[in-house]
């Protein structure tokens, strides 16, 4: 793997675990900025875009911690300082809510997020899991709260089940990986037998929750079994740096020489290369995708989307700044 980019992606890492801490205290209150913590779950409204939560955005987007498209409302890019939309060619964020996401998975109608609180927001640090179904508004509390910081999760995007890896014991789960199909009621630990390498991402079918995909420093591995057991997509040298689900593919990325990017069909396991911009010394981060687009952030801070698989790309975003 060249060296450069190594370098780039642990840098991204070391950046990504020390994010938050200079928002660690004491907690305070299982209370949010806009909710209750304990919001029932609704349906987003169709006001969403019209209110005054989501306002212009120009300049830096820095720290981005994942990235996905909720149904209606834009490309989400989940950061340091809370949500930066991008929507019918134009830049958003939220005025309020800046809370530091991570773990975060776009769903249907919002989305997963853990990480730590913004400043004033009296949230417990770090969050453990929350969700949110009005656009950042609220979040609602779907447990470790003042516990653990899930970075690696991975969320049905209509099942809305999850599969997390759990860094250390807390007061539902052992370390390891374990999942939930009951909204966090219940975690069932598993195996992940055959997965290996330092673990970078997870990403689950938005469907079927027994197929989960798992990015390492040693490939892109798939599980069809509810995570019980993956094996490897890629040969070995390739480091596996992003994931996205379809209903009938896995979308990913890699690295060996150069990025790659790959669309796995599920039933047949045909590998399709797709075409990718220009990346000098640098590689996919995160990879999201609806019917009609596809998306991808790297490792500088450049975003594309792309219509048509790859054939074109349009730059959304160069080096950190917003286009």
């Amino acid at each position: 793997m060249n060296r450069k980019l190594w370098m780039a992606v642990s840098l991204s890492a070391l950046i990504v675990a020390g994010c938050g801490a200079e928002n660690e205290s004491e907690p305070t209150s299982v209370e949010n900025e806009g909710g209750t913590g304990n919001e029932t779950e609704e349906a987003a409204p169709d006001s969403l875009k019209s209110d005054d939560f989501v306002v212009d955005f120009s300049g830096t987007l820095e720290h981005v911690h994942g990235m996905g498209y909720v149904e209606g409302d834009g490309l989400y890019f989940a950061s340091h300082e809370g949500l930066k939309i991008y929507r019918d060619g134009k830049w958003f964020e939220t005025d309020g809510m800046h809370n530091d996401y991570m773990g975060f998975n776009a769903v249907d109608r919002g989305f997963y997020t853990s990480g730590h609180p913004g400043h004033g927001s009296g949230m417990m640090n770090p969050i453990g899991i929350q969700r949110s179904m009005d656009g950042g508004r609220s979040l609602e509390h779907m447990g470790f709260q003042g516990e653990t910081d899930f970075h690696a999760m991975a969320v049905g995007y209509r099942s809305h089940h999850m599969f997390v890896m759990n860094p250390q014991p807390n007061s539902g789960m052992e370390a390891g990986f374990h999942r939930s199909e009951n909204e966090g009621k219940d975690w069932t630990q598993t195996a992940a037998e055959g997965l290996d390498g330092e673990l970078s991402f997870l990403a689950m079918h938005p469907d079927d929750s027994q197929i989960i995909a798992a990015a390492t420093s040693t490939g892109v591995y798939l599980s069809k079994d509810g995570g019980e057991s993956f094996k490897a997509l890629t040969s070995e040298g390739e480091f596996g740096t992003a994931l996205s689900f379809s209903e009938d593919a896995l979308y990913y990325a890699s690295y060996e020489t150069a990025s790659e990017l790959v669309e796995y069909n599920l039933e047949s396991g045909e590998k399709e290369t797709l075409p990718l911009p220009e990346l000098p010394e640098d590689g996919v981060l995160y990879i999201a995708q609806k019917p009609d687009e596809l998306a991808i952030y790297t490792v500088k801070g450049q975003a594309f989307i792309s219509g048509d698989k790859g054939a074109e790309w349009t730059q959304i975003m160069e080096d950190g700044q917003v286009k």
